[in-house]
């Protein structure tokens, strides 16, 4: 295919993806953004950010969720991702200290989402053990119950599950792979 004909295929895809958005035909708009810990995907609903996922989880994979649990409608495009891309590089770069977003929390429900909800408390440079979230949001007893919570959080680096570690110190568990999650807390470290 000629340059030419890649342009104006480009072109036609952008006015396709306008137009669709324009008609409320997007269920998931979503974009790749290489980052210091590989390659992440984000994704969003008019809601807000409903996803960030590390290439390790399998794009494909989380694209199938996402029409499983959010909608089939998903398209990639990148400007209603460009502010998520915007505070994610200042994060990386260390000019951002927390995120303001619209957060869509669709894919959580019940005591996953209450801990997730809390995450955000934690302060940037700061940690807490997985017992210590389990007192914040009420429930002492619920230590495994945060794990999970930690686990399944759709929204890493933004809902900042990285800063709870096990009461001994130790990284536990981390979605994007524990590298991933020494990166993070390196990161904020340095900045703090």
């Amino acid at each position: 295919m000629s340059e030419l004909a890649m342009h104006e295929m480009n072109l036609l895809a952008q006015k396709l993806a306008e137009r669709a958005a324009a008609e409320g035909l997007i269920d998931v708009s979503y974009r790749l953004l290489d980052s210091p810990l590989g390659q992440l995907m984000l994704a969003s609903t008019e809601r807000g950010m409903v996803r960030v996922a590390f290439a390790a989880e399998g794009f494909d994979a989380v694209l199938g969720v996402l029409a499983d649990k959010v909608g089939v409608r998903i398209l990639h495009r990148a400007a209603p991702l460009d502010d998520a891309a915007t505070q994610l590089d200042e994060y990386f770069a260390h000019w951002r200290t927390h995120f303001d977003l619209g957060l869509d929390h669709q894919l959580s429900s019940g005591y996953r989402l209450e801990v997730q909800l809390a995450l955000p408390k934690i302060e940037y440079g700061h940690t807490m053990s997985y017992k210590e979230m389990a007192a914040l949001t009420g429930r002492p007893a619920a230590v495994r119950a945060v794990g999970t919570a930690c686990a399944t959080n759709p929204l890493p680096i933004i809902v900042p599950c990285h800063r709870v570690l096990r009461s001994d110190g130790s990284l536990g568990g981390y979605l994007g792979g524990l590298e991933a999650k020494r990166v993070l807390l390196d990161l904020e470290k340095a900045s703090s």
